[in-house]
């Protein structure tokens, strides 16, 4: 793998870079530079003034953190942060050289939101749901991002962000991409001109299924690595089986 390239991850929701710690290290110590976690406004990050929380929107943003870092750039995306990198994808994929995102069935149009994304996505259910969320105390927090499979240290951090503005994002954000709008998305970065790419499909995520992320993985030309019996959030467990499989395809390509 070049020297020279500048790795990027983008994380989701609720959470912040904190969750790329295990595989930052991981990747240091295979001898990965340059590892940059961005984050995405409202999700560890301030909402700048005028910012409204649209697909489009955290597109544009991922845009302008990439043309600012410039250079040869590797990204990663999880989450909703793979879906900012699709949206990338859609419409400036000459800003990297690979990409290589987990829920790629999201982007298909038999994808079906998971319960709490459709409440989300309901008004008045959406923000009673929110409220839940982010009212509770510092100790409430941590235990459900505990409940989700975070370790202690990092649930409390990632509690620290668990606020009324991530809470207008997650509403926002959810609710512009209501099905058919992220079939929509994966249609367009299918027709898109896009870089070598690689899908990381946790075989154990709830959230997404995995023949749908197979499905696209193979529309979009994609090499598919599978981490058998791993969850959604896969890099704050046992990372190095997706550590070697990120090097090996960095090194490929």
């Amino acid at each position: 793998m070049a020297d020279s390239r500048t790795i990027v991850l983008v994380h989701g929701n609720p959470e912040s870079a904190a969750i790329w710690g295990p595989l930052s290290d991981a990747l240091g110590k295979r001898g990965v530079g340059e590892v940059v976690a961005v984050s995405p406004p409202g999700f560890g990050a301030p909402v700048p003034p005028g910012f409204e929380p649209s697909m489009a929107a955290y597109s544009s943003w991922l845009i302008g953190e990439l043309e600012t870092i410039g250079g040869d750039i590797d990204v990663v995306g999880h989450d909703w942060g793979a879906g900012h990198v699709y949206g990338l994808l859609a419409t400036r994929p000459d800003l990297v050289r690979t990409w290589a995102v987990d829920v790629a069935g999201i982007i298909h149009h038999d994808y079906v939101w998971h319960d709490m994304a459709q409440a989300w996505q309901t008004p008045d259910i959406g923000e009673q749901a929110i409220a839940g969320m982010t009212s509770g105390t510092a100790e409430e927090r941590t235990a459900l991002f505990v409940g989700l499979g975070m370790p202690a240290d990092m649930a409390s951090e990632l509690a620290v962000g668990l606020n009324a503005e991530m809470g207008r994002c997650i509403l926002a954000l959810y609710r512009d991409a209501k099905q058919p709008a992220m079939g929509e998305l994966g249609d367009r970065v299918v027709a898109a001109e896009r870089p070598p790419g690689l899908v990381i499909d946790a075989t154990g995520d709830e959230y997404i299924p995995t023949a749908l992320s197979n499905d696209m993985a193979a529309r979009l030309g994609a090499e598919v690595l599978a981490l058998n019996g791993q969850g959604h959030w896969w890099m704050v467990s046992d990372v190095d089986e997706v550590a070697e499989g990120l090097v090996a395809f960095w090194a490929s390509n």
